[in-house]
């Protein structure tokens, strides 16, 4: 039995005549992008292909930019950058809650603050970084 809670956009469920009827194509265009590349379901032990959410809605991306005109090789390279674009978000997410631990578990840490000419200064945390507020006489040359 499937436990829902472990599910999510990337599970790999739908075997490809489910897969098919909702990204409302054959099955055997799914063999064939899947052939190509376009998109790769995962695979069960014997082998049978099991497309998730995300597949569906990648294939049903590949419709719609077919329909414009895109081909095959734009498609590929329109996916290529959504999953690239994907996977960065992931890592944002990530690296913002190492950062947020970190800051939440030291707290006093010193941060950094950039000055005018691209060098750094260290500050304690909640601190702000001091204001040059010295005059300066400008004297345009003759």
């Amino acid at each position: 039995m499937v436990d829902m809670t472990d599910m999510d956009e990337n599970s790999p469920v739908f075997a490809i005549a489910v897969a098919a009827e909702l990204a409302e194509m054959h099955p055997q265009t799914l063999r064939q992008y899947d052939r190509l590349g376009l998109v790769v379901p995962g695979r069960t032990r014997g082998g049978s292909r099991r497309y998730s959410m995300r597949d569906i809605t990648q294939l049903r991306e590949i419709a719609r930019l077919g329909s414009e005109g895109v081909s095959l090789e734009g498609i590929r390279r329109v996916l290529d950058l959504e999953n690239e674009n994907a996977q960065l978000r992931t890592r944002v997410r990530e690296l913002e809650r190492a950062l947020a631990d970190q800051l939440i578990s030291r707290p006093g840490a010193r941060v950094f603050a950039a000055t005018t000419t691209g060098g750094a200064v260290p500050l304690r945390a909640g601190m702000r970084p001091q204001r040059n507020t010295a005059v300066v006489l400008y004297r345009p040359r003759h």
